[in-house]
């Protein structure tokens, strides 16, 4: 969020009758500007060469713009806006209040070394990954950047007091991840650009941020993790409105628990009755044996591209979703910076202009780590669950719904800075149980076994994203928790429940794919006997992303009644 660097009228009084396609326009202009790295990802790129400003000075002066902006939507009529704009209307005020909640009232911002490090790594890696400009104009931009680097760094020293130890922990490791990634990842992103002048610059530059960079991670190691003593606990009632702001989602702590709990315990039934019949035997065991069966160190890209082969051509003969054309996935090795995520997918924003590469990554076991070690982590990938993760990434998860919001009229709807993670994971993660129901992999045991385990995991993740935050579960507990119910590995369950700790909301997965099972539920009771998957597969994705609350009033004749019950 970086200051307006000279005066501009975000907040000038406006009649009342203000367009609200106006007001989207402004808004999203202002975002883009002080969220950097967050409109390089929508594809817009006016300001791909800031950083974000995280000064005391710039957080207030943002916060007063926020709050200017709430005045003015709040003097935009609703009761006279066709219903797709009232629509726009809810999802934009939400998003007004949940920014100055999370800098009021969460204050990421004053207790996380990760969050710095986090936007960092994410702003430098998008001009190194996406080739939507000459290979040396990105250069020139991560070279703007790197310069920043240092403010960047000072912010978060002046700014964070009170830090949890695990917050240190994890952010010891991400600026670990950067200072390798300035090292050495940016200088093979930018090895064909020939203008000495900007190399040297680059070099300059670099070694600045890199000596910043390990400046601050003494000062982590040093000075903040002996007296790092702060909760990472929000609270029932933060935890609460930061899901009502953000997702749409109304219920209190306790029914969502036991919905968690009603979930769980349903999908390790079907689990053992999976379980019971690819050998019959103890699920734990078989599910310890199906996991034998991984990718050799070294191998997991290659694995992973053959399986998205089957899994277009599958999509391509089988009517389930509008299938955009095939401009091609490139399956990549994690960056360093980056290796705290399992998976993830790079795809162009909606609003990019030009074509660019989409970019899957996968975290294969590092080959300096003992046998032992490369073993547990590939077990995690063995070969039904990385299945289950390729559908959820790209086909039809991320990638195809990120093709497909290209074409979404509304621009609030098509924009990911205002789009709710519960709508994004959550079709990522109904995907992976669709694509069963539809056929794919038919019959196949283990394949629907590695389905229902990673639907463990999110089960798992909602129930101790509630005891983190609103109970008193320690991280040790969490642990045992992966362990004992969703059957993961030792070092899994330590970073899915030290994830918790900073991702208080991660029950996103889960409870995004409840409500679309149930919205489903009810579209197709009202189509009386007409339902097809792809007619509301793509009736669901050409609504762009929304809550769950807002999908049930654009799509539905009667949307009343919870989302998630």
């Amino acid at each position: 969020m970086v200051a307006p660097r000279q005066a501009r009228p975000y907040v000038a009084f406006m009649h009342a009758a203000e367009p609200l396609t106006h007001f989207v326009e402004d808004y999203l202009g202002y975002l883009y500007e002080v969220c950097p790295t967050n409109a390089t990802l929508d594809g817009v790129h006016l300001h791909d060469d800031l950083l974000e400003d995280f000064r005391k000075g710039a957080i207030e002066r943002h916060l007063g713009t926020l709050a200017g902006f709430a005045r003015r939507l709040a003097a935009i009529p609703t009761e006279l806006l066709p219903l797709h704009e009232q629509v726009d209307h809810g999802i934009v005020a939400a998003n007004l209040r949940a920014r100055m909640f999370e800098l009021e009232e969460v204050r990421t911002w004053e207790r996380s070394p990760h969050f710095y490090g986090e936007v960092l790594a994410s702003s430098l890696a998008t001009q190194a990954i996406f080739a939507y400009a000459p290979e040396a104009e990105r250069a020139r931009r991560v070279l703007s950047k790197l310069r920043q680097v240092p403010r960047l760094i000072q912010a978060a020293r002046e700014n964070i007091k009170d830090a949890p130890a695990i917050y240190v922990k994890v952010g010891l490791d991400t600026w670990r991840g950067i200072k390798s990634f300035i090292d050495v990842d940016l200088p093979r992103a930018f090895s064909g650009v020939d203008d000495l002048h900007l190399l040297a610059d680059l070099a300059d530059a670099s070694a600045e941020a890199d000596q910043a960079v390990g400046a601050y991670l003494d000062y982590l190691d040093t000075d903040l993790r002996p007296r790092a003593k702060g909760s990472f606990r929000l609270g029932t009632e933060r935890f609460e409105q930061k899901l009502r702001l953000e997702e749409g989602i109304t219920l209190p702590v306790d029914r969502l628990l036991a919905i968690a709990m009603r979930e769980l315990r349903a999908t390790q039934d079907e689990f053992r009755a999976v379980a019971g019949r690819l050998n019959g035997g103890d699920p734990a065991e078989t599910w310890r044996q199906a996991k034998e069966s991984y990718p050799a160190p070294g191998t997991l890209i290659k694995t992973a591209r053959g399986q998205l082969d089957e899994l277009r051509t599958f999509l391509s003969r089988t009517p389930v979703v509008d299938l955009p054309p095939d401009d091609g996935v490139v399956v990549g090795a994690t960056p360093e910076f980056f290796r705290w995520s399992f998976a993830s997918m790079w795809t162009p924003g909606p609003f990019e202009a030009r074509p660019s590469q989409a970019v899957y990554y996968l975290t294969d076991a590092d080959a300096s780590w003992p046998e032992e070690r490369k073993r547990e982590h590939l077990r995690d990938f063995n070969i039904p669950t990385l299945w289950t993760i390729s559908i959820h990434e790209v086909y039809p998860g991320h990638y195809v719904h990120y093709q497909l919001l290209r074409r979404v009229s509304s621009k609030v709807r098509r924009s990911t800075l205002l789009a709710p993670a519960s709508y994004v994971e959550g079709w990522a993660h109904y995907c992976e149980q669709m694509m069963l129901e539809a056929g794919f992999g038919r019959g196949d045991h283990a394949l629907k076994l590695g389905q229902l385990g990673e639907a463990l995991v999110r089960l798992a993740r909602f129930v101790v994203g509630i005891r983190l935050h609103a109970e008193d579960w320690s991280v040790e507990q969490c642990v045992r928790f992966f362990r004992e119910e969703a059957f993961l590995e030792e070092a899994s369950a330590r970073r899915e429940a030290e994830r918790g700790t900073f991702d208080p909301t991660y029950l996103v997965y889960s409870a995004g794919k409840l409500m679309l099972l149930k919205l489903r539920h009810d579209w197709q009771e009202e189509q009386r006997g007409r339902f097809t998957l792809r007619a509301f597969h793509d009736a669901f994705l050409a609504q762009g992303a929304a809550p769950f609350p807002a999908l049930r009033r654009l799509m539905l004749d009667r949307a009343a009644g919870d989302v998630l019950e």
